[in-house]
């Protein structure tokens, strides 16, 4: 919240007033409650394929609000791919916070985030710290997360027929896939030393 968001162009704003976001691939929904506590006059959809991920991230949602001791109603959690035109198609925001390298279509998965957002809308797209160059990720992060990527990424891209990008799939290979969805804007709006963060605008 401190850095990710507000290296967006003119994305926090809208989300104060209030915007209407999408957080494909959401997992167990932690990125999807703390959006959604920290802009509370937006409306957040956390989406997953994973039906379990799904009911965990409800579960989690619950004890956070026992815990707050308050409704946290600007969010919603659905099981449902990220091609699932049920979604809807107006979105002032997409997330997708360390899977769009996991999917076994990314391509396809951005097609359809590009034809989701409104025109002036935007897609952040947070993936694993990663150089082009192999020797450049010869490091004690790039080492643990080539070893995530062998045992977890790798596969999970494999199983559905994907193209396997891996954690370090480096910014080519997803400016690669954004252009080719047809965003026509995209760029690093920032980076921290384990993660890059785009910005993909249609």
């Amino acid at each position: 919240m401190s850095s990710w968001i507000p290296s967006l162009d003119g994305v926090e704003t809208k989300l104060k007033k209030g915007a209407k976001v999408a957080d494909i691939g959401c997992g167990y929904g932690i990125s999807t409650i703390i959006m959604a506590k920290a802009y509370p006059n937006s409306k957040f959809y956390g989406f997953d394929n994973h039906g379990s991920s799904v009911e965990k991230a409800k579960d989690q949602l619950r004890k956070e609000e026992e815990t707050l001791g308050v409704t946290i109603n600007n969010v919603e959690f659905v099981s449902v791919s990220a091609n699932d035109k049920s979604i809807g198609n107006d979105y002032d925001l997409i997330t997708l916070f360390d899977c769009l390298h996991d999917m076994g279509d990314p391509l396809g998965a951005m097609k359809f985030a590009v034809q989701s957002l409104k025109s002036d809308g935007t897609c952040m797209i947070v993936e694993p710290m990663a150089n082009e160059n192999l020797e450049d990720n010869l490091n004690l992060i790039g080492r643990s997360f080539y070893a995530a990527s062998t045992l977890v990424c790798v596969p999970n891209s494999q199983a559905e027929n994907g193209p396997a990008l891996g954690a370090q799939a480096g910014e080519k290979k997803i400016k690669e896939i954004v252009n080719t969805a047809v965003f026509t804007r995209f760029r690093r709006a920032t980076q921290t030393p384990f993660n890059l963060v785009y910005e993909a605008k249609p």
